[in-house]
């Protein structure tokens, strides 16, 4: 999974507007977060290079979590183009991920 680091913020946001980018919101300490690494790394397996997973860890780049309204973690939040199409919080299964990406990638 790669790991973003933005600096400043407005370096991330501005990554934000090309693509289809699901961001996972999360920090080392949060265990529900651990459990979503191995969904994530199943959907950049499946999607490899179609949707692009980047991790931000809220604890390291707050200002990105509170600038997207990011309250609990793990949020993940689904992007394309630079605009916020799905936002999920709590743990996720694969497959809500799945159908909530795959109709936007067939447009």
């Amino acid at each position: 999974m790669t790991r973003f680091e933005p600096s400043p913020d407005e370096t991330f946001l501005k990554r934000l507007q090309t693509g289809t980018i699901l961001v996972d919101f999360t920090a080392p300490w949060c265990d529900p977060c651990k459990s979503q690494e191995g969904v994530l790394e199943k959907i950049e397996a499946i999607y490899q290079g179609r949707v692009l997973v980047q991790r931000v860890n809220i604890d390291e780049h707050p200002g990105v979590a509170l600038t997207l309204g990011v309250q609990s973690i793990p949020t993940l939040i689904l992007f394309q183009q630079g605009h916020e199409l799905h936002r999920f919080i709590g743990l996720q299964p694969i497959e809500t991920l799945l159908n909530s990406i795959e109709p936007i990638l067939d447009d």
